[in-house]
């Protein structure tokens, strides 16, 4: 990524603003995340398991899918992320196109703080994620 054109700084940034991230999740990106988290639920790893549940196929975990929206909040330059809330509104299965997008709902300038819509929506347009999140500006040594 080019950070002098990708990254914008506390300046540049307005309500309305947006980022966005989208990847295809592959059965080994689930196996590498439920071992990089110790996440080793059967409704994520076992095929035969999943089948007999409501879902009929292995679902992605739902922390793996908000990552996505942590790939769009690392796009502001120096941001640290305060808080998120998310509800999670539908599964995503291996395979799925899932695409994260991040809109600036209000720029908090006493903290130099912003606050963002946060949505994933899977190449179906269904939203899977939505929620919330807080972000933290750091002011730049000088």
């Amino acid at each position: 990524m080019d950070y002098k054109t990708a990254v914008k700084t506390w300046e540049d940034l307005k309500v309305g603003d947006s980022t966005n991230y989208a990847k295809t999740i592959t059965s080994a990106d689930i196996v590498m995340w439920c071992g990089l988290t110790g996440d080793m639920n059967p409704i994520h790893l076992d095929r035969e398991y999943s089948k007999k549940t409501q879902f009929k196929d292995i679902i992605v975990p739902g922390i793996y899918v908000l990552g996505f929206v942590s790939a769009t909040l690392g796009k502001i330059l120096g941001s640290i992320y305060a808080s998120q809330s998310v509800r999670f509104t539908q599964p995503v299965y291996v395979n799925d196109t899932v695409s994260a997008e991040s809109t600036i709902i209000e720029k908090l300038e006493k903290k130099r703080m912003l606050k963002l819509h946060t949505r994933c929506l899977n190449q179906k347009d269904e939203v899977v994620l939505d929620g919330e999140a807080l972000l933290y500006i750091p002011q730049p040594e000088k």
